[in-house]
């Protein structure tokens, strides 16, 4: 599986908590103010579901950005040491 994959794979997954995080949501029975003091709580709970879903999707971004870097320098600086890195037992590469 490419890199680019695995990251689309990571936004589809994210996109599918956010739907099923809306789907939650009820509607209000009426238009004022007293109506919307009913779904305030779920609401305030979808916000902060949302803002952490998306800082943990930013972090994953960027964590792949860095991984790809990363794995570029040490292929072109470096060829094979991380076949005798996995060799020796102290570690893999992660692929984004």
């Amino acid at each position: 599986m490419g890199k680019d994959r695995l990251a689309a794979f990571g936004d589809g997954v994210i996109a599918i908590l956010i739907t099923i995080m809306v789907l939650e949501l009820r509607v209000p029975h009426g238009a004022d103010l007293a109506a919307l003091k009913g779904v305030a709580p779920s609401f305030l709970t979808y916000v902060m579901s949302f803002v952490y879903l998306a800082i943990y999707w930013n972090n994953h971004r960027l964590f792949c950005r860095i991984t790809r870097r990363l794995v570029g320098r040490t292929r072109t600086e470096a060829p094979g040491i991380e076949d005798e890195a996995v060799a020796r037992g102290r570690g893999a590469m992660i692929h984004c």
